[in-house]
């Protein structure tokens, strides 16, 4: 199946994740505004039944499933939380079982947080590649459904909520959108391109992560170690070239930060809006604020993409520990 991305089927997918989610804010915060100098806006995907935006594309990919896999036993896939939080929601809510692999040392309550929702848990491997090529393994042995972390159907319905952004602030000049595997930037760039919206989009990575930023820059698809603490909806080791290829065409720029400037956007999300922001969900503000002396004038938004960060982790960042 090869959809389509325009504007009526961006709004008929938004229509099916809104049977079962309502449309998350976007506010203006005025503290925030005035560390950047600019009209700056916040969107609210920590406000989610999940507490992040992957949760939109989940429910979109399971509706596809059962159309056309009537017949499946089950699924399996790899994530850091928050992928594996909407397969979870997702494969709960249209009665399959789900096997969610993580590596080891993943965080604690996102682990938690799938097991709630009904998943099978496996840690395996080191880093987020390793749990993938194990999920896929598990999928041939066991007869599974593998859910890829990128992949058509996640685009069509994470792009619900950049329809929802755009769509109340048309005058939007610049909006920053984290980047993991690439579901919310090329969503976020079909929903602008749909719209005919004017917003440059730019991508957000973690600078302990480079693969994306460099095949976005140089088009050529090679891996990198990833080593961020706290940007782990970041900390994609190999990407994929099918999101490449949208994001090398879609987006203004890309923007690499630092763990030091995730854990400030944390602490200044909190200080003046009072919500949580795990280390991707931080990162567009992070990124706005690296490039705060060109967003004069402009009106500006970053995507709150997330806030399952664990407790502890988040106490020594308030603490700038």
């Amino acid at each position: 199946m090869n959809p389509s991305f325009d504007l009526a089927a961006l709004r008929a997918h938004a229509d099916i994740v809104h049977e079962t989610i309502a449309p998350t804010p976007q506010y203006r915060w005025p503290l925030l505004s005035q560390r950047l100098g600019t009209d700056f806006w916040l969107k609210h995907e920590n406000h989610t039944p999940t507490g992040a935006f992957k949760v939109r594309g989940g429910l979109v990919y399971f509706k596809y499933l059962k159309e056309t896999q009537p017949g499946c036993l089950g699924v399996v896939s790899a994530t850091r939380g928050n992928h594996g939080q909407s397969v979870g929601f997702a494969a709960g809510r249209y009665g399959l079982p789900a096997t969610i692999l993580v590596p080891h040392g993943n965080s604690r309550e996102k682990n938690a947080a799938m097991r709630a929702l009904g998943a099978r848990l496996i840690e395996h491997g080191n880093d987020f590649q390793e749990s993938r090529e194990h999920a896929n393994r598990l999928a041939e042995q066991e007869g599974l459904h593998p859910i890829p972390p990128f992949h058509p159907w996640l685009m069509l319905g994470v792009a619900s909520y950049c329809l929802e952004l755009l769509e109340a602030q048309p005058d939007l000049d610049i909006v920053y959108v984290p980047v993991g595997m690439g579901s919310g930037a090329c969503a976020m760039i079909a929903a602008r391109d749909a719209l005919g919206h004017k917003a440059e989009v730019v991508g957000v990575t973690s600078a302990h992560a480079p693969a994306y930023k460099r095949a976005i820059e140089s088009g050529d698809i090679v891996e990198y170690p990833t080593a961020t603490r706290i940007g782990d909806g970041m900390a994609c080791r190999t990407p994929d070239p099918a999101a490449i290829a949208i994001l090398r065409k879609g987006l203004a720029r890309v923007v690499a930060v630092t763990d030091d400037e995730l854990a400030t956007a944390i602490r200044a999300i909190y200080t003046d809006t009072h919500n949580v922001a795990e280390g991707a969900g931080a990162a567009g503000f992070a990124a706005a604020t690296q490039e705060r002396e060109q967003l004069r004038g402009r009106k500006v938004a970053a995507v709150l993409s997330g806030a399952n960060i664990d407790a502890d982790v988040y106490r020594d960042i308030l603490a700038d520990h």
